[in-house]
C-alpha cells in the first residue's frame, strides 16, 4: 500500500500544480474578473493573489504542507509579508472535518456516545489546523474543556509526503550549495521525527504534564499549559483543560483587555528558555496559534505541545553558548563553538569568520526588533554563510524557528525589546536553579561574566 500511496501523492502535487498554473493564468489574463463581471457583480471582488493560490494549494495537500504553511505564516523575516500574512489561514483556520465523523471517532477512542462523555458539546470547531481540530466541550463535572480529535488516515499521508521530501532534499543538497548550508536533510528528517510526535496524543499529553511540572519547580505561576484529563487521552482524541485567551500576534486585543503585551511576551519567552537550558526541553512549535495571552489568569498559555525538543547535556551546552555569546557580543566564542560543532568548514579563517560575524549578527543584538530589516540582512548572512560554509545542526535550526517566531511577535508586541540583549530574559543562569542543572560553568563563567557586566553598565549609563 506504501507505493501506491507515494504515487498517489505525487499524482496529487502534480494534479494541483497544474491547478496553481491554470489559476494564476485564469487570473493574470482577466478571465475570473470578467467572469465576476458577469455572474457575481453583486458581491465584492476578491482578487486571487499568487499567495493565495500557494496557500489554497498547500490546505489542498494536507497535514505536511500546511505545517509548512504554518513556518511561513510565523516567519515574516525569512518570507515576504504578503505571504506570512496570508499563510496566518494555515494556523487554525483550515477546513474542518465535518462533526459526525469527529463524533464517531471520539466514541470509538472511548468506548461510549459523545453524550454520555459531555454535558455540552460545541458542534462548531473552535479552530481547525494540520493535524486535528479542537471542540469545546463540558463535563459532568461542569468543568470547560476542549476536545483535540486527530484527522483520519493522517499518518499513512504523512509517511507518503516526507517520503517524496526526503528524496528533494537529497537531490537539492547535491545541486545546490545553499541547500547543503541548510541541512535541508537535516531539517526534513527533524521534520520527520516531530510530525510523528505531533500524531500520537498520549505523547502530548505526557509532554503538557512535564512542562506543568517544570513551572512549578521553577516558581513560575503565571506561565501553564492545560492540563489533560485523566482517563480521556488516546492516541487520537486528547481532552484537556480549556484555555480563554488572546493570539500572542492580536496586540490591540490584548491591550483592550487591560494585559500588556510586551510585559507576558517576555514572560512566554523567559519560560520557554529556561526550560530549553536548565532541562533540554522546549516547545518546538510557539507559533502564534499555539501562544495565548490569557487576560481572566493574567497568565500566558502554551497549547498543542505535539513537537517538543530534547537536548541532552552536551547539546544545551552548546545552544547556551550559541545563545549566551550572541548576548555577550562575544564572536570570538560564537566562532569557536561553530568550529567545535563542525558548522563551518574545517579549513575555515577564525579570525575573518570572527570579523564577519561580527559584522553581520552585530545588527541582531544591537538593534531593537521594529529597527531590523531582515530583507536588508539577509542578503550579507548568505554571502557570509556561503563564503565559510556555515550549516547549523538540525537541533539548532528548530531553536532558531522558534527565536523566529518570537521575533514576530516582539517586532508586533514589544518593539524596543531585543531578545538577544534582555537580561532579564537570561537572569535565572545567575541564580539557584541553574547551580542545580547540571551546567558547567567553568564552560560557562566567561560569557555569562561578560553579560552581567554589560547589564550593570547599561544601568550605570
Amino acid at each position: 500500500m506504501f507505493p501506491l500511496r507515494v504515487i498517489g501523492r505525487a499524482l496529487k502535487i502534480a494534479v494541483l500544480s497544474l491547478w496553481a498554473l491554470s489559476a494564476w493564468l485564469y487570473s493574470r489574463l482577466g478571465i475570473r474578473r470578467a467572469v465576476w463581471w458577469l455572474v457575481l457583480r453583486h458581491r465584492p471582488y476578491e482578487p486571487l493573489t499568487n499567495e493565495r493560490i500557494v496557500r489554497l494549494g498547500f490546505e489542498a495537500m494536507g497535514p505536511t504542507f500546511i505545517k509548512l504553511g504554518q513556518v511561513v505564516a510565523s516567519s515574516p523575516g525569512l518570507f515576504p509579508k504578503r505571504y506570512s500574512d496570508e499563510f496566518q489561514h494555515c494556523l487554525d483556520r483550515v477546513r474542518p472535518m465535518a462533526v459526525a465523523p469527529v463524533m464517531d471517532r471520539i466514541a470509538a477512542a472511548f468506548g461510549e456516545p459523545v453524550h454520555a462523555l459531555f454535558t455540552a458539546f460545541e458542534p462548531k470547531p473552535l479552530g481547525s489546523a494540520s493535524i486535528a481540530q479542537v471542540h469545546a466541550a463540558t463535563l459532568p463535572t461542569g468543568e470547560a474543556v476542549v476536545v483535540k480529535v486527530q484527522r483520519p488516515g493522517i499518518e499513512a499521508t504523512v509517511d507518503a509526503d516526507l517520503w517524496w521530501m526526503r528524496k528533494g532534499a537529497w537531490i537539492c543538497e547535491r545541486l545546490f550549495l545553499g541547500a547543503r548550508l541548510a541541512n535541508m536533510s537535516g531539517v526534513i528528517a527533524d521534520f520527520d521525527r516531530t510530525l510523528h510526535e505531533e500524531i500520537d496524543f498520549q505523547v502530548e499529553a505526557a509532554n503538557l504534564r512535564e512542562f506543568n511540572e517544570l513551572m512549578a519547580r521553577y516558581g513560575i505561576d503565571d506561565v501553564m499549559a492545560p492540563t489533560p484529563v485523566d482517563g480521556l487521552v488516546t492516541r487520537d482524541v486528547l481532552v484537556m483543560e480549556r484555555f480563554y485567551g488572546l493570539k500572542a500576534d492580536d496586540v490591540e486585543g490584548i491591550l483592550g483587555a487591560g494585559m500588556d503585551p510586551e510585559f507576558y511576551l517576555r514572560k512566554g519567552l523567559k519560560a520557554w528558555l529556561m526550560t530549553m537550558m536548565l532541562d533540554g526541553f522546549f516547545h518546538g512549535d510557539a507559533h502564534a496559534g499555539n501562544l495565548m495571552m490569557m487576560p481572566d489568569k493574567h497568565a500566558v498559555g502554551l497549547l498543542d505541545f505535539g513537537i517538543i525538543g530534547r537536548f541532552n547535556r552536551d547539546q544545551r551546552h552548546f545552544v547556551m553558548r550559541y545563545v549566551l555569546a550572541f548576548s555577550a557580543r562575544d564572536y570570538a566564542a560564537l566562532a569557536d563553538v561553530m568550529l567545535e560543532i563542525d558548522a563551518v568548514d574545517a579549513d575555515a579563517n577564525r579570525d575573518q569568520l570572527v570579523s564577519d560575524l561580527a559584522r553581520v549578527y552585530g545588527p541582531l543584538v544591537d538593534m531593537a526588533m521594529a529597527d531590523i530589516h531582515y530583507d536588508e540582512i539577509l542578503p550579507d548572512l548568505m554571502r557570509v554563510a556561503y563564503r565559510h560554509g556555515i550549516r547549523l545542526p538540525s537541533e539548532f535550526l528548530l531553536i532558531l524557528k522558534q527565536l523566529l517566531f518570537f521575533d514576530r511577535y516582539a517586532k508586533l508586541a514589544a518593539p524596543n525589546l531585543n531578545v538577544f540583549s534582555d537580561f532579564y530574559l537570561v537572569d535565572f543562569l545567575f541564580g539557584p536553579l541553574a547551580l542545580n542543572a547540571g551546567l558547567d560553568f567553568n564552560v560557562l563563567a566567561p560569557l555569562l561574566k561578560t553579560i552581567q557586566e554589560q547589564h550593570r553598565d547599561a544601568g550605570a549609563a
